[in-house]
């Protein structure tokens, strides 16, 4: 019962029919097939249109037809809105109820007949139908015509309906007397707006302002009275026909104001400036206007965001935010639409109470790349949960053995310096990110230093030298910088640890958000670290194939530092010379060490020997094919080629020690 603007209409393909029915000529037997898709606003039928050109209905030009039911005569009009070549040709003119017919009534100066009431029932004009619901007017007046002879034929159709993006009803357009915003200059400001780099709105991601172009290029004057119950209303004022707009109302007697309201988006479109005191020049309008940032869904592009660019522009000369980020839609795992009639509706509220807040809002920030629909897995959200849990655990560990830690100079060891550069590289990713609104690339930053480096590393390392105050210093620093990178993410948690950290006397939400710090990059050691724990790895999974056990004897190789991964391996029996035992030999770059172990070799073990010696071979001469090529080797970096060569050498190296 209310008017909308074209933006609020979806144009959806339906199935329906073409009822033809025997438009007769007056004073004659004859007829015109006339077909229609809504035969009940027939009531309001002024006329019958068919093509000037059309010589099948030359004839008749000048005539009159008797409206069915009605039996009131109405004329033949001549009108290229008949298209020849669609249907029969001949079309029912019904100016109240269709925007095409209410264009045809106005070149023909055909009266308009209102046969629908705004509630959808048939009114007065409808005699004998009147009170009934437009669709079952419609059943029972096909069974009428058909009684009468005036029905030719049902056809069955699929055709495109006008549907209320709002409601998901269908739409009965009508005509009304409603207020209107005339677009064309205000579009067009926008437009040339948006040409100028320094003062135009920025999309991210950049292709999104094609759709704010696109809605500018092809605007039409909005309508923006509604007859809702609920908004501003209209500043508009009615006395003996005439009309006063304006703040108050006027002060003779006698003045009725509007009772429409403006549309919504009329009214949210002034929130970039009414917020902040306009239209005051106020101190708050000053500083903060334009906004840096908006946040908001694809969807909503052409109702919001464009329109609060063009009053921007137009009351103060300025766009109404320098970024506009845009996000996708929350769909289901299957990637459908949410709908009460599918059942696939999400309760943030129950995610919340079962998950926590912060692992709900983590993961819907990070989870899909700017601008990209989001296919909502609860299995998903509990990795979040479980990410949590890790970090709460961890920090609960740096929070026990940190409560005597001396403010005092650092003495840093390989493990410090390696966790300072990992930490340090990844405050840089992690700005970089955030300054370009990669929040998905920046929670995948901060998860893997966590996750990997902090928690599964260097809590690993620390384990092993908790009486040194450097250590306690280190793991302070970096629980410290991860929680304030972490925050904006996750604020409760982060908060909630943050304020247990001894000696910080600040709370996280004001506290300086990590800097880059070029003096804690120590890439030798870095590498070296990184270099250890992927020996690590290989130890292990080694250790893992080959079903080994404790009585595992161990021979280091070479004189590398092997003391730390002694720690973490828990290696014990260490042997000096080689054995004459079935052996394993785990290289990787400079560390190199052979398990000894007595087992008898089964198949499964020769099979696993033979499957890894076919493996490097393949990656050998793969890499040997790679360095053989002059293109390659001439065009690569070359620190991609001496990368190649270095690893071609370890994987040779290791290939003769399995075959021996």
């Amino acid at each position: 019962m209310t008017a909308l603007s074209n933006e609020e209409v979806i144009y959806k393909d339906i199935p329906g029919a073409f009822y033809h029915l025997k438009y007769k000529i007056e004073g004659s037997e004859e007829y015109l097939d006339v077909a229609t898709t809504r035969p009940e606003t027939l009531f309001g039928d002024t006329a019958v249109a068919v093509n000037p050109n059309d010589e099948r209905y030359k004839k008749y030009h000048g005539k009159n037809v008797i409206l069915p039911i009605v039996n009131r005569i109405i004329p033949i009009v001549l009108d290229e809105h008949a298209d020849m070549d669609k249907g029969t040709g001949c079309v029912k003119i019904t100016p109240y109820h269709d925007p095409n017919d209410y264009e045809v009534g106005k070149r023909h100066n055909l009266d308009a007949i209102q046969c629908i009431n705004l509630d959808g029932t048939m009114n007065k004009v409808a005699v004998g139908y009147e009170g009934l619901d437009r669709y079952i007017a419609r059943e029972k007046l096909i069974g009428d015509l058909k009684e009468q002879g005036l029905l030719l034929k049902v056809e069955d159709i699929t055709h495109n309906a006008p549907f209320s993006e709002r409601s998901g009803v269908l739409i009965e357009p009508m005509i009304s007397k409603q207020w209107f915003v005339k677009m064309r200059p205000l579009a067009d400001q926008v437009l040339n707006n948006q040409k100028n780099k320094e003062t135009k709105v920025n999309f991210v991601p950049k292709r999104f302002e094609k759709i704010m172009n696109h809605w500018m290029e092809i605007t039409y004057d909005w309508c923006i009275s509604r007859q809702l119950w609920w908004g501003h209303r209209i500043p508009a004022w009615y006395k003996n026909g005439e009309v006063y707009v304006g703040l108050e109302a006027p002060k003779e007697d006698g003045w009725v104001q509007d009772p429409d309201v403006l549309d919504t988006w009329f009214s949210s479109a002034l929130w970039p400036f009414s917020t902040l005191g306009w239209p005051d020049n106020t101190e708050d309008l000053k500083t903060y206007y334009p906004n840096n940032l908006l946040v908001t869904g694809y969807d909503i592009i052409p109702f919001w965001v464009n329109r609060m660019t063009f009053q921007g522009l137009e009351f103060l000369g300025k766009r109404p935010f320098e970024y506009c980020l845009i996000h996708g839609l929350i769909r289901d795992k299957e990637g459908r639409k949410m709908s009460k009639s599918l059942g696939n509706g999400i309760d943030p509220i129950e995610m919340c109470e079962k998950y926590g807040a912060d692992a709900l809002r983590f993961y819907l920030t990070t989870a899909v790349s700017n601008g990209m629909d989001l296919k909502f897995d609860e299995e998903n959200l509990k990795a979040t949960w479980n990410f949590i849990n890790k970090l709460w655990n961890a920090s609960r560990f740096v929070l026990m053995n940190i409560e005597d830690v001396k403010e005092e100079e650092l003495n840093l060891k390989q493990v410090d310096k390696w966790i300072l550069t990992r930490y340090n590289e990844t405050v840089k990713n992690v700005t970089k990110y955030m300054d370009k609104f990669e929040l998905n690339n920046a929670g995948d930053e901060i998860y893997n230093f966590i996750y990997n480096d902090f928690c599964d590393n260097y809590i690993e390392f620390a384990k092993f030298s908790l009486d040194d105050n450097t250590t306690k210093l280190v793991l302070k620093q970096i629980l410290r910088g991860i929680l304030k990178m972490l925050h904006p993410f996750m604020p409760y948690v982060t908060d909630e640890i943050y304020s247990k950290i001894p000696n910080i006397n600040e709370n996280i939400m004001v506290s300086s958000y990590p800097v880059y710090n070029k003096k804690e990059i120590f890439k030798k050691e870095e590498q070296e670290v990184k270099d250890l724990i992927e020996f690590v790895r290989i130890y292990r999974k080694t250790y893992q194939e080959n079903h080994l056990d404790k009585t595992v004897q161990v021979k280091f190789n070479n004189n590398s530092d092997y003391e730390l991964i002694k720690k973490i391996l828990k290696i014990q029996n260490i042997v000096n010379d080689s054995l004459d035992i079935m052996s394993y030999n785990v290289v990787y770059k400079e560390f190199d060490v052979t398990l000894y172990y007595e087992k008898e070799q089964t198949e499964e073990d020769k099979l696993q020997l033979q499957k890894e010696i076919e493996t490097l071979k393949a990656s050998i001469n793969k890499r040997k094919g790679l360095l053989a090529n002059q293109a390659f080797v001439s065009k690569a970096p070359s620190n991609l080629v001496e990368s190649e060569k270095e690893k071609l050498a370890q994987e040779e190296e290791k290939l003769q020690k399995l075959m021996n």
